[in-house]
């Protein structure tokens, strides 16, 4: 299998397992990005860890290898999803500890601890002793065993922190604790939707942006229809109008509308800007990643900028700093075909209709009349059994795709709909060809990354 596939502007393991990004931060002059890792086996099994990845710029990285180990009681079956915040000259690290005890027990109702422990680094590198925070006595009494994934911020001279839960009658729920110094916590809210949506909110984030409250979480459960809500589990934001804590939610919007994009998170960058990292994967899918075979699987998006157009659409978009890696651009007429290496950029101003063929095997779609954006494979061995996504856009002004050598991500009408997948083509050189529209394209320079690992 092609080793090309290695990645030149995604976060990948050199090898094993990755899932969700945690723990993203900027602290001490450095970008933190911490992910679920499981160095043992590209298949996921193993030890449930946390890598760790730091970078000056978001250009140049150092895998620094496992950040965290689940080597306590209160983790021992796993080191699961969380977040970091600065408190001065530390930074304070959450996570779930994951406990399943042995027997016959179905891990929802019984039979699973779902702990938030806490450690401090000031490196992110040589941590300190792990420190139990809440337990399941802390948590409501309609929850089930599945509470998990604290995301920590610092606020007016406090700390507050939102977890993902499942109630017992299978309804997911933001659970919401405060605390005067990060160690100490007492839960301030619950927060769910006006009518039950989905059984289980993982990997909640909540942030403000242009004066604007957002919850973020990852829903289980939701029924799949035609135009929404396609992929095995979804990941999305409400509008939070009010307080978190006291506050209506308004109407959800997905993220991602691609084949691969899950539990993504955010920080504030040292400049102001609200940065997004997403896992390009999904768990429990029905297509493959042919990596495994090689053994590594899955990656990060890039991160990406949120910001308001003026109206209610929070859009998406590559982060400023990658700019530095474009090349020098060369055009593509509409109706022509080309043959381009592997990482490039194409860039395009559409007036109506248009198409992007990829490899032969991959086709992103705008019907104007339509309203209507699609993305599908045709080959089944470049897409790795994936099939077709749709989204609904009344209007697409503008197209951005960065193509690395196993990932896509298209940034549709500014950055209002996005659509990222894996791909696995057979060479490193790929045809491209456009209908209804001239490309602007340009090639990518890869990242630096220096494997630091112990």
């Amino acid at each position: 299998m092609p080793e090309f596939w290695r990645q030149s502007i995604h976060l990948e393991p050199p090898r094993g397992w990755m899932n969700d990004p945690n723990g993203l931060c900027w602290f001490q002059g450095r970008y933190h990005v911490f992910f679920q890792y499981g160095p043992d086996d590209a298949g996921g099994r193993g030890q449930k860890c946390w890598g760790h990845y730091e970078s000056p710029d978001l250009l140049r990285w150092q895998f620094d290898g496992v950040a965290l180990r689940p080597d306590t009681a209160e983790d021992r079956d796993g080191v699961y999803s969380g977040s970091a915040a600065a408190d001065g000259d530390v930074l304070r690290l959450f996570y779930t500890g994951n406990v399943k005890y042995p027997g016959d027990y179905d891990y929802i109702s019984a039979g699973r601890e779902g702990n938030v422990l806490s450690v401090s680094t000031r490196d992110g590198r040589t941590m300190g002793a792990k420190q139990l925070l809440l337990t399941n006595r802390d948590y409501p009494g309609n929850c089930s065993c599945h509470v998990r994934d604290p995301k920590v911020w610092r606020e007016d001279g406090g700390w507050k922190m939102v977890l993902g839960a499942r109630s017992r009658d299978d309804q997911g729920r933001v659970l919401v604790y405060h605390s005067p110094d990060g160690i100490h916590w007492h839960r301030a809210a619950v927060v769910c939707g006006q009518q039950p949506f989905g059984y289980m909110w993982e990997c909640p984030d909540f942030f403000r942006l242009d004066g604007r409250s957002v919850l973020s979480v990852s829903p289980q459960g939701l029924p799949h229809e035609h135009l929404r809500f396609q992929n095995v589990y979804q990941s999305g934001w409400f509008p939070v109008e009010g307080t978190l804590e006291r506050g209506r939610l308004g109407s959800f919007a997905e993220w991602d509308m691609g084949f691969d994009f899950y539990a993504p998170q955010t920080f504030e960058a040292p400049d102001g800007r609200r940065l997004m990292i997403g896992w390009m994967g999904l768990p429990d899918c029905p297509y493959e990643n042919p990596t495994a075979a090689l053994g590594w699987q899955h990656c990060l998006t890039v991160p990406r900028e949120l910001f308001f157009d003026g109206g209610e659409r929070l859009c998406q978009r590559p982060a400023r700093e990658l700019d530095a890696l474009l090349g020098e651009e060369r055009s593509l007429s509409a109706g022509q075909e080309t043959a381009i290496s592997l990482p490039f950029q194409a860039e395009a101003a559409p007036e109506g209709d248009f198409s992007l063929t990829l490899a032969g095997g991959l086709t992103l779609r705008w019907d104007s009349g339509a309203g209507l954006c699609s993305l599908t494979f045709t080959d089944q061995t470049l897409g790795g059994g994936r099939t077709v996504r749709l989204a609904n856009l009344a209007r697409c002004r503008s197209l951005r795709l960065l193509a690395d050598t196993s990932s896509l991500e298209f940034y549709l009408d500014g950055g209002a709909a996005v659509f990222s997948t894996r791909f696995y083509p057979g060479d490193r050189t790929v045809s491209l060809r456009a209908e209804g529209t001239d490309l602007r394209l340009r090639p990518i320079t890869p990242m630096e990354v220096t494997n630091c690992e112990a």
